[in-house]
């Protein structure tokens, strides 16, 4: 991948790129990118703080050594890439909801990218810890923007697979929230898969007793732990509680209806779950407040009635459509302002 063109995404690149000599490339590196902090480093890379040269864009720069890469996908152009770069090329559409990828270079011993970075953002694993737990008004708000870039994914062929916290970036000055790390990602599929890639305590019922899962059950299963990591501060099944001995206990601060969403994701059978557009039609979702940041810690609240009637899930406002979204799962996530 060529470092020439460094503010246009991937798939606005047409034909073949050609591949510079890998000494080449990293003086290229070099002379395009001021390389800053490292932000997080886990078992599939690091990532660091990094300025743009040409114009003082702040960036990501994720670097995998190329020994962790396990699968590898191609391009539209034919150029053969690691899967994660595939599926960011996917989704890497101008979509706010999802991190972009800027570009990529293929070094001797490591892959490395170059993505999006917004200039104050924090994972909402630390923005939940900052709080101990976000109030229902302000998780419904994020919670949508996730449901709408896990849509936009769907809507690309794509299986995130590991959605938590940690892989939720929310800018602090726009409340914009993103998807992040792709790194345990898959192509979307309807048939089940075999495979489990992802966080271990994200795993869904049917993976842990029989082995298998579907795509989009797997996805709600997850959707309903991190509505619970938002509301109440925790993960739901850390404490012991085992899955055959019921119904799991909530809050009582909790509305009833915040309560039935996420005893609906965590359905312990499969087929019970919503789907992701149930998801978009339910009470707790369907009237509600979107959060928009002003300034270091400030909050103002945006109140967006939806289509209650027809429970239309795309009936919303612009204004709450303005975000989605996560940085990288395989890492461990710290701070980005």
């Amino acid at each position: 991948a060529s470092l020439s063109s460094p503010r246009l995404p991937l798939p606005c690149r047409a034909g073949p790129c050609p591949r510079p000599a890998p000494g080449k490339a990293q003086q290229g590196l070099k002379e395009q990118y001021r390389l800053g902090s490292l932000l997080g480093r886990g078992g599939f890379g690091s990532v660091f703080a990094a300025t743009r040269l040409s114009d003082g864009a702040p960036v990501a720069i994720k670097r995998v050594p190329r020994n962790r890469v396990r699968h590898w996908g191609e391009l539209p152009d034919g150029t053969s890439a690691p899967l994660e770069i595939v599926l960011l090329a996917k989704v890497s559409t101008g979509f706010p909801g999802v991190v972009q990828l800027l570009e990529w270079l293929e070094l001797p011993n490591y892959i490395v990218m170059v993505l999006e970075r917004p200039e104050r953002c924090q994972d909402l694993q630390h923005f939940i810890r900052a709080r101990r737990f976000l109030p229902e008004e302000e998780a419904r708000g994020l919670f949508r923007q996730v449901l709408e870039a896990v849509r936009h994914c769907t809507s690309c062929g794509v299986l995130h697979r590991d959605i938590k916290p940690e892989n939720i970036l929310v800018d602090l000055a726009t409340g914009q929230a993103k998807l992040i790390d792709f790194g345990c990602g898959t192509y979307l599929q309807d048939t089940v898969y075999t495979h489990f890639a992802g966080t271990r305590s994200y795993s869904p019922p049917e993976w842990n007793d029989f082995g298998w899962y579907h795509g989009e059950a797997a996805t709600i299963w997850s959707l309903g732990i991190l509505l619970h990591q938002m509301v109440c501060g925790e993960h739901p099944f850390r404490r012991g509680w085992n899955l055959s001995w019921g119904q799991l206990s909530l809050p009582q601060r909790l509305s009833q209806e915040c309560k039935d969403l996420i005893r609906w994701c965590l359905s312990v059978n499969s087929l019970d779950r919503p789907t992701l557009e149930d998801l978009f039609c339910d009470p707790w979702g369907e009237s509600h407040r979107h959060t928009l940041m002003q300034g270091p810690g400030k909050f103002q609240l945006h109140t967006c009635l939806g289509n209650q009637k027809q429970r239309n899930p795309r009936a919303f406002c612009a204004a709450c459509v303005a975000a989605q979204g996560s940085w990288d799962g395989n890492t461990q996530p710290l701070c980005w302002s």
